[in-house]
C-alpha cells in the first residue's frame, strides 16, 4: 500500500452505493441543466425534439456506462478514467488522459464557481439583499473547502439532502404540468422523426450530453466505497439511467406546458427565466422563489462534487508521481486528499479573482470559457475510455460481443459523433465569436500530447518507474480477473502496456 492510500479495511472505507448515486448525480447537477440548458437547445435547437435528444444521450452514456464498468470492476473502481484507459490501452495513453482528467475536471470546477456567484448574487438581488458575485464565490468557496476537507461521507450526507430537494422541486412541477394537462402534457410529437431530427439536431445533442458531466466520476471513489467492485458500477449504472430518465421527463413535460408549437418562441424571449416562470405559473410565487433557492444549491452541489472529483485525480496522479507528492497525501483522520483540496479550492480563488480584475463576466466569461473547456476534454476522455473497453479483448479477456463489444461501439460512436458536435459549436456552448476563446479545445491536445510524451520518456529513462504507473490506486480488493476468466496467465491480462 501506498504512503497515500487509505486502509485497506472494508470497515474503514465510509461510502456506499448510495452516497457515490448522490455524489455523481450532484456533479450533474439536474436543476442546474434545466434550468441552464434546456432552454437554449429548446430556443436554438430541435425545439419540441429536445426531449428525444436527452433520451439519445442517456442510451449512448448507459453503452458507455456498460464498458466503463467493466474497467471499474478490473481495476477495484478507483483511478477514474486514468484506470480505465490504462487498462485498455496501456500507460502512455493513460498518462495523457490522467492529465487531461485534471486539467478538465479543474476548468468545469472553476466554471461552476463562477456561475455559482453569478446566480446567488442575481437571486439574492431579487429578494432585496445585494451581495456582489466576488462574495458570493468566497462565501461558496469557503463551504466547498470545509466540506471537501474533511471525511467524504460528509459530503455525501450533504449531497444528498440537496438532491433529494433539487428532484423534488422539479418533480413537483412535473406533477403539476400532468395534473394540469392530463395526457396532453406529454406530447407524443417531441419523439417524431421530424422533431427529433429538425434543424438544431447537433445544438440539442450538444446540450444534452454536456448536461451530463461529471455522471462518470463514480469510478474515482473506489478506494473510499465499502465494496468497490460492487457499489461503483452499480451507481454509475444508476446513475446514467436516472438522469437520463430524469431529463427526459422533464424536458417532455415542460415542453406540454409551453405547448409543442410555441416552444421556440417561448424559450427565445425567455431563456434563463422559462422554468422560474413556469414555476410560478404550476407552482405559485412561492414554487419559484423554491426553484430560485434551489438552483443556487444545484449549483453548489455541483461544484462540490466536481472539487471533490478533481482532488482525486490529483492525489491519483501524485501516486504515480506524475504531479508533485504533497498532492497525495491523505489527511490522517479523515482519510481525503485534503491538500489537493486546498490546492483546488485556491485554483478556483486565483481564477475567480483574476476574471473580476479583468472586469469579466462571471457567467458569460468565466462559466462558459471554463466549462466548455472542462466539456471537451470529459467528453474525449469518455470517447477513450469506450474504445478502451473494446480492446479489453485483445488482453484475453473472455467477454461477449455483446457486452464486450457491440455496446461499448455503440458508446464510442455516440460520443465521438458528440466530441465532434461540442468542438464544432464550441461557440455557442461559450457564447464567443473568435478569439483566444475559441480555441481554448486546442489546450486538451496539448496536455494530452505532453502526457503521452511524458510516459514514452519515463519508459526509456526509468523503466522501473514506467512499469509502476497506473497501479499505486488500485484498491486493495481488486481483482482484476472477476469479470471474466482471462485466456493467458493472468499477469499478461491485468498488467497494462
Amino acid at each position: 500500500m501506498t504512503a497515500g492510500s487509505p486502509s485497506s479495511s472494508a470497515s474503514t472505507r465510509p461510502l456506499t452505493t448510495s452516497h457515490i448515486v448522490f455524489l455523481i448525480v450532484a456533479a450533474a447537477a439536474p436543476l442546474s441543466a434545466m434550468v441552464g440548458t434546456v432552454p437554449l437547445a429548446f430556443a436554438i435547437g430541435t425545439a419540441e425534439g429536445v426531449p428525444a435528444a436527452f433520451l439519445f444521450a442517456g442510451v449512448t452514456l448507459v453503452c458507455f456506462s456498460v464498458g466503463y464498468t467493466l474497467s471499474a470492476r478490473r481495476t477495484g473502481g478507483s483511478g477514474g478514467f486514468y484506470a480505465s484507459i490504462a487498462d485498455g490501452l496501456g500507460r502512455p495513453a493513460a498518462v495523457g488522459s490522467g492529465w487531461t482528467a485534471v486539467v478538465s475536471y479543474n476548468c468545469a470546477t472553476i466554471g461552476l464557481v463562477g456561475a455559482l456567484g453569478y446566480f446567488t448574487s442575481l437571486v439574492l438581488s431579487d429578494h432585496g439583499v445585494h451581495l456582489a458575485w466576488e462574495w458570493c464565490c468566497a462565501i461558496g468557496l469557503a463551504l466547498v473547502a470545509v466540506l471537501g476537507y474533511r471525511d467524504i461521507a460528509i459530503s455525501a450526507r450533504v449531497l444528498a439532502v440537496l438532491m433529494i430537494s433539487e428532484i423534488g422541486i422539479l418533480a413537483a412541477l412535473d406533477v403539476a404540468v400532468l395534473a394540469r394537462h392530463g395526457v396532453h402534457a406529454l406530447p407524443g410529437s417531441s419523439f417524431s422523426w421530424h422533431a427529433a431530427t429538425g434543424p438544431g439536431l447537433g445544438v440539442s445533442l450538444m446540450f444534452a450530453f454536456v448536461s451530463f458531466i461529471g455522471f462518470e466520476s463514480a469510478a474515482l471513489y473506489g478506494k473510499e466505497a465499502r465494496n468497490p467492485r460492487r457499489s461503483v458500477p452499480r451507481a454509475t449504472c444508476v446513475a446514467a439511467v436516472l438522469i437520463s430518465g430524469f431529463y427526459t421527463l422533464t424536458s417532455w413535460a415542460a415542453v406540454g406546458a409551453i405547448g409543442p408549437g410555441q416552444v421556440r418562441e417561448t424559450a427565445g424571449k425567455q431563456l434563463g427565466d422559462l422554468f422560474f416562470n413556469l414555476g410560478d405559473d404550476y407552482l405559485g410565487a412561492a414554487g419559484s422563489t423554491v426553484l430560485q433557492i434551489m438552483l443556487c444549491s444545484s449549483l453548489f452541489a455541483a461544484t462540490l462534487a466536481l472539487h471533490s472529483a478533481a482532488n482525486r485525480y490529483a492525489q491519483v496522479m501524485a501516486d504515480d508521481g506524475l504531479l508533485p507528492a504533497f498532492l497525495g497525501r491523505l489527511h490522517p483522520r479523515f482519510g481525503s486528499p485534503h491538500l489537493a483540496g486546498v490546492a483546488q479550492v485556491a485554483m478556483c480563488a486565483v481564477a475567480a479573482v483574476a476574471f473580476a480584475a479583468g472586469g469579466l463576466d462571471p457567467y458569460a466569461n468565466m462559466t462558459t470559457s471554463m466549462l466548455g473547456l472542462g466539456t471537451v476534454g470529459i467528453v474525449a476522455l469518455q470517447a477513450l475510455s469506450a474504445l478502451s473497453a473494446v480492446a479489453l479483448r485483445r488482453k484475453g479477456t473472455r467477454l461477449g460481443w455483446w457486452r464486450g463489444t457491440v455496446v461499448p461501439l455503440l458508446g464510442l460512436a455516440g460520443l465521438t459523433a458528440t466530441l465532434w458536435l461540442v468542438v464544432g459549436n464550441f461557440d455557442v456552448l461559450t457564447g464567443a465569436t473568435g478569439g483566444v476563446v475559441t480555441r481554448l479545445p486546442w489546450v486538451i491536445v496539448l496536455v494530452a500530447v505532453l502526457g503521452v510524451l511524458w510516459a514514452l520518456r519515463l519508459r526509456a529513462v526509468a523503466p522501473e518507474r514506467y512499469r509502476a504507473l497506473a497501479t499505486a490506486h488500485v484498491a486493495p480488493d481488486a481483482d482484476r480477473t472477476d469479470i471474466a476468466a482471462p485466456a493467458h496467465p493472468p499477469a499478461t491480462v491485468s498488467e497494462p502496456i
